[in-house]
């Protein structure tokens, strides 16, 4: 009889959502339409409708949406929020809004108003938008399960203490970022607090300063993404569990300016990505136990900056070529590992023919040091001075770290 009466009340509630979703209504807003202004329109939806916003220039202050709809534009209507409102508060669960330009939102540091805020809710997809000269672009506030992809997202500030993120994600929880072009903002995308989060696809530029900023962020991944001529790259900070793949991070140049820097990570794997035109190509702090493998460093001033804080770090089949210097540290001692890396500066032998030299390779050369201790030294580049110097620590090494060496450095470089 039990079985019987779960099957009957089963049976009942799949009619019944069936029958809910069968009334679920389009409520459309527009010129020539009944409903004129947007916030009549998402008063009148109930549960599971649709509101369909036709082509136009909205003004209506601060929109909220508090209950699970569809809010779907058609021929991009825009929502200007004339530098006073937050042009879009979402603050209810199963909401997706797509195909909208949110542009000019109000600028308050205390509150953090962006195009499009997601207060406390889950199940949140943001899709298809353009945001044009927002304060922040899209902002998750201890939301979870969110899908933020194919946005457009734009400001032009001019000072950082003046303009937000472009994706900003704070204690929030498994989000999808995904296939977003984000373009002059403070940082491009910033999370803290944040957690098994997928960032893929992005393109982030001309960023003030991080094309990607994560602190206290753990069990995260960022894959695909091009992070190019952004004040400093990107910033990893005080963070375990990273997995890093496939990026490509461009034309990062300035004084502190680095492709990527690690600080106090621990755990995490870079694998497969190019480091290519940065004054830096990864700056490395307090960081233990990073697998760096396959990736390509091409074209930097330094390829890798690695402190004596760094411990157990393994660099494995890398490519470095045409870096001003490869490798730099500030201490006597490494306790990280080079293997099996290819260094066009590399003036070995192979004759067993096995493609692997049959001499180590240290890459921190003699000037390097001196360069990091006197940063002025530069001047003295590619003098006669310096390369005999390097030279003759290369024959008997004194003041380069003894331990930091490849002993398997390749002989060619690999497709990477």
């Amino acid at each position: 009889m039990k079985s019987l009466a779960l099957n009957i009340f089963s049976t009942m509630f799949v009619y019944f959502m069936v029958a809910a979703s069968s009334h679920a209504a389009t409520i459309e807003i527009g010129v020539g339409k009944r409903v004129k202004t947007i916030k009549e329109g998402i008063a009148l939806a109930k549960e599971g409708d649709t509101v369909l916003v036709h082509a136009g220039l909205y003004k209506e202050g601060n929109i909220v949406i508090d209950k699970p709809i569809t809010f779907l534009g058609k021929g991009n209507p825009t929502l200007d929020g004339q530098k006073k409102y937050e042009p879009l508060s979402i603050k209810s669960h199963g909401v997706l809004v797509k195909g909208f330009t949110f542009k000019s939102s109000g600028h308050s540091s205390l509150d953090d108003i962006a195009g499009v805020k997601i207060y406390n809710t889950y199940d949140v997809k943001v899709i298809d938008n353009i945001l044009d000269d927002n304060f922040f672009g899209i902002y998750s506030q201890s939301c979870k399960r969110l899908e933020i992809r194919g946005n457009k997202i734009r400001a032009y500030g001019k000072a950082e203490q003046l303009i937000g993120n472009g994706i900003h994600g704070w204690k929030s929880d498994s989000l999808d970022i995904q296939q977003n072009e984000i373009i002059g903002h403070r940082d491009g995308v910033y999370l803290e607090f944040v957690t098994h989060t997928h960032v893929l696809n992005n393109l982030s530029q001309d960023n003030l300063r991080y094309g990607l900023h994560f602190m206290f962020s753990h069990d995260n991944s960022y894959v695909g993404n091009t992070f190019r001529s952004n004040g400093a790259g990107v910033a990893v900070m005080y963070t375990k569990n990273v997995h890093m793949e496939n990026n490509r991070f461009e034309e990062n140049w300035g004084d502190a300016a680095y492709g990527l820097l690690l600080k106090d990570i621990s755990d995490s794997q870079i694998i497969n990505n190019h480091f290519d035109r940065n004054t830096t190509g990864i700056f490395m702090e307090g960081s233990n136990r990073i697998h760096l493998e396959q990736n390509n460093f091409k074209d930097n001033g330094w390829a890798i900056k690695i402190q004596a804080s760094c411990m157990d770090n393994r660099f494995k089949d890398n490519n470095f070529m045409q870096n001003t210097f490869d490798v730099a540290t500030n201490g006597s001692l490494s306790l990280n590992y080079f293997e099996n890396n290819f260094w066009d500066k590399y003036e070995g032998y192979d004759l067993d023919k096995d493609g692997i030299g049959d001499i180590p390779f240290r890459p921190v050369s003699l000037f390097s040091m001196l360069v990091e201790r006197y940063p002025s030294a530069m001047l003295l580049f590619r003098s006669f001075m310096v390369t005999l110097f390097d030279r003759t620590e290369k024959l008997l090494p004194s003041l380069t770290p003894e331990s930091l060496k490849d002993e398997k450095p390749r002989m060619k470089s690999m497709k990477v």
